[in-house]
């Protein structure tokens, strides 16, 4: 390994996601990765804590992808979920409960939790990133404008933090950007070092 090389773990990396968020930020931080999404149900039990729901989903998604694993491979899955007043917003069924979702979050304070489940065969880790982001107030123009051109049906709580919602009204975040696009890098990175 060259001495400039960072000390990524050599082991084959399968992200269990299809969202290219997750692939775009795995690519920026180095990582050699492949792709095989599996689509599973998403559903958790009603009573379950919401904090819980997402590393739950993770270690849902990461088992389900375990047939994947030959020899080395180790299966990256991970499940984002917004929290606001302890209800999680997940994907908008459409326009109108974007909007909805979209005007509850205006002005106020979110949290966004992303479960990450790495598994191997001889090893599994859980956890979870946790960042906290205010909106500014956001008018009815600025919510249809933001949801007709960036269209963010596929993004839990209805918006992207890498696009216009998130250059122009997200005000302050007290944790990791990353983790609000869809994946704690810093604490997947960490992680597989113990991996071996």
């Amino acid at each position: 390994m060259p001495d400039h090389a960072l000390p990524m773990n050599n082991r084959p990396i399968i992200l269990a996601s299809q969202s290219p968020r997750r692939s775009q930020l795995l690519r920026e931080a180095g990582f050699q990765f492949t792709v095989q999404a599996l689509d599973i149900d998403e559903s958790f039990p009603e009573e379950m804590p919401v904090e819980e729901v997402a590393p739950w989903l993770a270690q849902k998604k990461a088992q389900a992808a375990a047939g994947l694993i030959r020899d080395r491979e180790i299966v990256i899955a991970a499940d984002s979920v917004v929290i606001l007043d302890d209800v999680i917003y997940n994907k908008p069924v459409d326009r109108a409960d974007a909007i909805r979702m979209l005007r509850r979050m205006s002005g106020r304070r979110h949290t966004v939790i992303t479960g990450v489940c790495l598994l191997a065969k001889e090893q599994e880790k859980s956890f979870s990133g946790v960042t906290k982001v205010w909106f500014a107030d956001l008018s009815d123009t600025e919510i249809e404008y933001y949801i007709d051109t960036c269209k963010p049906f596929d993004k839990a709580g209805s918006y992207g933090v890498q696009e216009w919602i998130g250059h122009c009204k997200i005000t302050r975040i007290e944790g990791t950007f990353p983790n609000v696009m869809g994946l704690p890098v810093d604490l997947v990175y960490d992680a597989l070092q113990s991996f071996r």
